[in-house]
């Protein structure tokens, strides 16, 4: 009844605030329509205080950037609907309908409505464009682009306000979710966890991997360790570096082991780890997510096709790149060679599963190559045409291993993409909350003793 209440009520001022706005902007002719000077002064008091709080319920919205775009938000929808009414009473005016009003009167009417109505859509504008996750660069840019084209620029407003207005409800959820369990501590394993990322990257400060994962692990009681090895070497080199990485946690936290997720190569580099580098009596579990068990056929067939010198050129840049980057040694042709199908095969006859460790994996697919993100909406096609079903890099039948195995995938045109399984969009989308999914899957680590 409370939230009924509330949400009434917060639509009852946007009406007002829509009100306020519409008449603040028109009143150079309202004015000679209306005797309302008094009311003028009180309506523009009321402006000042909607652009400072566009809606005085959003209030309930966690401080920080959640606030912020969700006021922004409010202030779009406050100006969309004014500007509305603005051009519905200006058109009759122009016409010379209003007998009081001429076309002076009218132009000096427009350019106050033109001010006004700006000074409202900059300040909603400017609080999504810099606090909001959901936007990217594709919205951003959309809403640069077509900003003065008419009717397009109504359409790309109007995708803002609902892709922002969106991410406001899902985070805010999210948030009051998180409060209610904390006590719970429904992440808080035996052993730490270690992040071990994949082929490419490297573990940043600036833009984790991982995406929201982590914080959201950290909000429910999980303690995260990242593998920080090389972006781009052999599953050796790699798996050697993470066993280093693990005793160094042992050492720094006391406890007697660790919980590994490697995502892609990475699993294969825990693997090693694990199986031949020494790793074994440190580790509990290891989950490998959308990880290369079997190799990538279309790996195989690029080394085989493109000339070796053209591959030298590329991997020098890379390696070159990588260790100004801080890459100790980095190797891009050990790196993507140790993907291919034969290589695997040889990596999978040492790299033995070690009794005592608890192995799991999850992989995802793409129903459609436009569900992924660049450059996975080009890839998967290609991908398709070697390894079948795939995420847009990883074919299905490749990632199995373990115990227990699982398959996401949602309805409809989209999918689950490989970057979609670590957030690196940092996007939300229906039918899958990828935070929410390593939640459940590391208190399924906890409940299991892990």
């Amino acid at each position: 009844m409370a939230e009924i209440t509330r949400n009434v009520l917060k639509y009852l001022l946007r009406l007002v605030s829509i009100l306020i706005l519409f008449l603040l902007a028109n009143s150079k002719t309202i004015s000679l329509l209306f005797s309302w000077k008094k009311l003028g002064i009180i309506t523009l008091v009321l402006f000042v205080v909607i652009c400072i709080i566009p809606s005085v319920f959003n209030l309930k919205i966690e401080k920080g950037k959640l606030r912020q775009t969700a006021q922004g938000n409010e202030m779009l929808i406050i100006f969309f609907y004014a500007t509305v009414l603005t051009i519905l009473y200006s058109v009759p005016g122009f016409l010379g309908l209003y007998k009081v009003t001429g076309l002076k009167l009218w132009i000096n009417n427009s350019i106050i409505a033109f001010v006004i109505l700006a000074i409202a859509f900059w300040n909603g504008m400017l609080r999504v464009y810099f606090t909001s996750t959901q936007l990217g660069i594709r919205y951003r840019l959309i809403g640069a682009l077509v900003g003065w084209i008419p009717i397009l620029h109504l359409i790309a407003l109007g995708k803002i306000i609902k892709v922002t207005g969106e991410e406001v409800r899902v985070e805010h959820v999210k948030n009051v979710l998180n409060e209610r369990r904390k006590k719970q501590q429904i992440c808080k394993t035996k052993y730490p966890i270690l992040l071990v990322h994949g082929i490419f990257f490297r573990d940043s400060n600036l833009l984790n991997y991982w995406g929201r994962i982590p914080d959201e692990l950290i909000k429910n009681g999980a303690t995260i360790f990242y593998g920080n090895q090389q972006s781009a070497a052999s599953v050796e080199d790699c798996g050697i570096e993470l066993t280093n990485k693990i005793k160094e946690i042992i050492n720094k936290t006391g406890a007697e082991k660790v919980n590994i997720i490697g995502h892609s190569k990475g699993g294969l580099d825990s693997r090693y780890a694990i199986s031949i580098a020494g790793a074994a009596p440190y580790v509990a579990s290891l989950t490998t997510i959308n990880t290369p068990h079997r190799g990538c056929e279309f790996a195989e067939y690029l080394l085989k096709e493109i000339p070796e010198n053209q591959q030298k050129m590329i991997a020098n840049a890379y390696n070159a790149t990588l260790k100004k980057l801080g890459d100790p040694n980095p190797d891009f042709m050990e790196g993507v060679t140790d993907l291919t199908t034969s290589n695997c095969e040889k990596n999978n006859n040492l790299m033995k599963d070690v009794e005592g460790v608890y192995y799991q994996s999850v992989g995802s697919i793409l129903n459609v190559s436009r569900g992924g993100r660049f450059p996975l909406n080009l890839t998967t096609n290609f991908v398709k045409y070697f390894d079948g079903p795939n995420d847009g890099l990883v074919g299905v039948n490749s990632f199995e291993w373990g115990e227990n195995y699982q398959l996401i995938t949602v309805k409809g045109n989209r999918g689950i993409s490989h970057g979609d399984m670590i957030d690196l969009n940092r996007e939300n989308f229906d039918e899958f909350d990828v935070r929410e999914f390593y939640v459940q899957l590391v208190n399924g680590l906890k409940e299991m003793g892990f």
